[in-house]
């Protein structure tokens, strides 16, 4: 079993899922916890998704609890007192999500750091989930919003709208331990922050994106790429993502480097690397390779450079070319920022 989760979520009034928020997913679940729970639910082997009643949820915490799964059972017992559609996700492979239980599965695991980025499959998911209002009052289908809106003026309350996303904001799910983040509309849930990771207001993490930790973003992580331990996005760099003109390229950042501010990035990058402050390096960007004495040794497509450690990119300030240089100060690249994240 890949992996098992019980959750209480939101649907619209044709009964379709918006949401799920799953209290304490589990990766790799035990036999007997995944046995338990499905006689309990009376569910067969094959069903992935099974909705239940409040009601069941006290038999299914007594099961839980006798297969040794108590965690779970409390999870159980909890939504025993639930007022809104319960569920429980049995994902027995990694294969492209068919529902929207699935997807937020799938998300809540990379946000509780249960798999990394591109460690699942979220194939297809953009076409299972819906646009959503998210409001002061949860999740609501935004062609239903403006009855919605109505009713809540009528009974004298005020509905405000934060936004109309598919995807919510990762701290409404789940708050990884030792993270910091200034402003959490701009990190998604599905979002995976290391530990000892910060991002500030104006930084952004989208979903099967993130940082091993520690880390300082202040600028833009897009979706599919990871950035390694000791690493810093400078504020308004940019990294392209495979959502954003980066195609199937995964655009990973080794460990102890640093995207200048407003510098962007289209090609992976190894350990120790540096782009300059305002320098868009993109897979095709014409680079011009200088040796250990600043000589030119030859011109190449970046592409060619990604992945390589200890380089560093720059712009000649007279001629405006290119250049890549041995990057010999990375080493040391803000240890003491890093030493109180």
């Amino acid at each position: 079993m890949l992996s098992f989760a019980l959750g209480i979520g939101t649907q619209n009034s044709q009964g379709d899922w918006l949401e799920v928020y799953y209290p304490a997913p589990l990766l790799q679940p035990a036999d007997d916890l995944v046995v338990a729970a499905r006689q309990a639910l009376g569910a067969d082997e094959v069903e992935e998704v099974v909705s239940f009643l409040p009601e069941h949820a006290v038999k299914l915490a007594a099961a839980l609890r006798e297969a040794g799964a108590a965690d779970q059972a409390d999870v159980a017992e909890a939504l025993a007192d639930a007022q809104r559609p319960l569920v429980a996700v049995f994902l027995s492979e990694d294969h492209a999500p068919t529902s929207v239980p699935e997807v937020y599965l799938k998300l809540h695991l990379l946000s509780h750091r249960l798999v990394k980025p591109h460690g699942t499959q979220l194939d297809g998911m953009f076409g299972l989930l819906k646009n959503i209002a998210w409001t002061n009052e949860g999740a609501i289908d935004v062609e239903e919003l403006p009855a919605r809106r109505l009713k809540a003026r009528l009974a004298g309350r005020p509905l405000s709208v934060d936004c109309v996303d598919k995807f919510p904001k990762m701290t409404d799910y789940v708050v990884p331990k030792g993270i910091r983040i200034g402003d959490t509309a701009r990190v998604r849930l599905g979002a995976h922050l290391g530990e000892g990771t910060t991002v500030m207001h104006e930084g952004f993490c989208n979903f099967n994106a993130g940082t091993e930790g520690p880390g300082m973003v202040e600028g833009r992580i897009s979706a599919g790429v990871f950035v390694g331990k000791g690493s810093d996005l400078g504020a308004g760099c940019s990294t392209m993502g495979t959502l954003s003109g980066g195609g199937n390229v995964v655009i990973k950042i080794g460990e102890n480097c640093l995207i200048g501010a407003n510098a962007g990035l289209g090609i992976p990058l190894g350990d120790r690397c540096t782009v300059e402050a305002g320098l868009y390096v993109t897979a095709g960007s014409k680079v011009t390779v200088l040796d250990d004495q600043g000589e030119a040794v030859q011109t190449v497509a970046a592409r060619e450079l990604a992945g390589q450690d200890d380089l560093l990119f720059i712009r000649h300030s007279v001629t405006g070319r290119l250049e890549c240089r041995t990057n010999k100060s990375a080493v040391a690249l803000n240890e003491s920022l890093h030493a109180h994240n």
